[in-house]
């Protein structure tokens, strides 16, 4: 809360930060003015750490962050194996049956069930990380997570009837559910904040990863006869969970996860770990204690920075990455299909498309440095806009030029959407939560994304499929309706994060600073001492930026 202190300048307001930093842990009985001094400190050097400094000094946080985060391309792996069956001989033969057309398939009511499957699984999984990550920590839960991944392979694996294959995907969906949330959340965590779009980055990029390879594991058996050619890709998930489990197990907790559960002394062992070996100085990491400390706490009228408007902010960019046409790239195999192309040269040009995950992502990593994050996010969705207006005027020619037209299209929307949309969500939904409703804040956002996704999948193989509405590719127009409405919400509503550490966003955001004036708002985020004056607007800065001074400790 601001106070105003008697002082001989009656035109000059002072603030008194009244957060008793004295119970900072690690920092019992020592003065405020040194508490103080000593998160500024850790904030300066954050601020001033570049990309090649960061990566010397959290080498260490860097690994575990994408080793850890390498649980998501499990789940990559499963969105495209299941989508891709669809159009597998073998698996139409054991699971398909004869539509209206005389053709033999999988029916759009079990497209659907199946594609809904593992996204409920999902629903239930990120409930349970939810409530285990700000209880137990981020390893325990993980670890947990991948025993249990381990033990329900078998029953997609063994599956005897649809009805059994859709149990044994919402059962990996519980699983795929913990993971996905908590590698966001464990990334951006453990290292400094130039490093997180890098991190967070990865995240995707291992989604990509598990898509390209359920692409050409699908491809490569698709000349293997009988139900091994659906049920080899299925075992294939068995060579993630033990080893990762092991990983997470030796992996260093998140400090800052420890510090919301009180654990001080695993929170400071964390930090020792996470940074090289040359640079475990016992300032340092006292330093960066007091700033975790100060950051966390709740301010007097509880949680504080608008976690409301944070989490609809989370829940929007989480949606608008299906809802900005992403949805017709899941069905790839199925799609170019009914634009014309052969059972070999869909699959071939699939697994083309989804290369692009990888190569996108790596892109980005650049991109994001210079143009940040909102930017990129928004000139990505208004890409993607114009490639499906055009994709849904092609589906309404009938012939072999429209036909290749559409894939072409396809390849350029993947790589759109992997150098922006894609990797850009995740660090914007792990900087805007406050810290201590991060976890849960991802968790909802992520819910809201699997819920839009089961909306999706009832509806787009219904869009596609000849034996219901059969719009083919002008499916496209349908979600570039989508796309608009979410990049107009953007514009107004999406802020820019870049450059900023997780305490100018909550003071940006407790001061209610617009969405579009974030990335010209100057933060001064830590008073020098017990009582400091606010500093004076000057003209030439008055008519460029806003000024905003922490007007208290946290």
């Amino acid at each position: 809360m601001l106070k105003d202190t008697p002082h001989d300048d009656q035109d000059t307001p002072v603030v008194v930060p009244t957060l008793d930093v004295t119970t900072l842990g690690g920092f019992e009985g020592k003065d405020a003015e040194q508490m103080l001094a000593a998160a500024q400190e850790a904030d300066r050097v954050d601020h001033e750490l570049t990309i090649r400094q960061a990566l010397r000094k959290y080498k260490v946080a860097v690994f575990w962050a994408m080793l850890l985060s390498c649980a998501l391309i499990m789940e990559g792996y499963d969105v495209v194996v299941i989508g891709s069956f669809y159009g597998q001989p073998q698996f139409i033969e054991r699971f398909g049956s004869v539509g209206s057309d005389g053709v033999m398939a999988i029916q759009a009511k079990w497209q659907t069930s199946l594609s809904n499957a593992s996204v409920c699984g999902q629903l239930i999984g990120l409930a349970i990380n939810g409530l285990c990550q700000d209880r137990f920590g981020c390893r325990p839960t993980y670890i947990v997570g991948m025993i249990w991944m381990a033990c329900v392979i078998f029953i997609p694996v063994f599956s005897t009837s649809i009805g059994m294959l859709i149990a044994g995907e919402v059962l990996c969906g519980t699983a795929w559910g913990i993971f996905q949330t908590l590698s966001t959340a464990y990334a951006c965590e453990v290292v400094p904040t130039c490093l997180r779009p890098l991190v967070t980055g990865w995240v995707c990029m291992c989604w990509g990863a598990g898509i390209v390879l359920s692409s050409g594991v699908v491809r490569a058996v698709i000349n293997v006869q009988g139900d091994l050619g659906w049920r080899l890709p299925f075992m294939l998930q068995w060579v993630w969970p033990v080893p990762l489990a092991i990983a997470a197990f030796l992996a260093p907790e998140s400090p800052w996860n420890a510090v919301r559960r009180g654990n001080y002394d695993q929170a400071r062992k964390s930090l020792m770990r996470l940074r090289a070996s040359d640079d475990k100085g016992e300032t340092s990491v006292n330093n960066i204690m007091a700033y975790m400390n100060a950051s966390e706490e709740p301010t007097e009228g509880g949680q504080k920075s608008r976690p409301s408007s944070r989490l609809a902010q989370n829940c929007v960019v989480w949606a608008a990455q299906i809802l900005c046409g992403n949805a017709i790239l899941g069905y790839a195999v199925v799609f170019l299909q009914k634009a014309g192309f052969g059972v070999t040269a869909s699959f071939n040009l699939n697994l083309i498309t989804n290369c692009q995950y990888i190569v996108g992502g790596v892109a980005c990593w650049f991109l994001m440095a210079k143009y940040g994050r909102a930017t990129l996010y928004m000139a990505g969705m208004a890409g993607m806009l114009v490639c499906l207006i055009i994709t849904g005027g092609l589906g309404c020619v009938n012939s072999n030029s429209a036909s290749t037209g559409v894939g072409a299209l396809l390849v350029i929307q993947t790589l759109i959407n992997m150098t922006t949309i894609g990797p850009v969500c995740y660090p914007i939904v792990a900087e805007t939560p406050s810290g201590r409703l991060r976890a849960k804040t991802i968790t909802i956002g992520r819910i809201v994304y699997n819920i839009t996704g089961i909306v999706t999948n009832s509806i787009t193989p219904r869009m596609i499929s000849t034996t219901s509405w059969n719009w083919g590719a002008k499916s496209a127009f349908f979600y570039a309706g989508t796309n608009f409405l979410c990049l107009v919400w953007c514009w107004f509503r999406l802020p820019e994060t870049k450059d900023r550490t997780f305490g100018e966003i909550d003071l940006l955001f407790e001061n209610r600073v617009p969405a579009r004036k974030f990335r010209g708002t100057v933060v001064d985020q830590f008073a020098h001492g017990a009582t400091v004056a606010h500093p004076a607007v000057t003209p030439d800065l008055e008519d460029k930026k806003e000024i905003i001074e922490h007007k208290e400790f946290i």
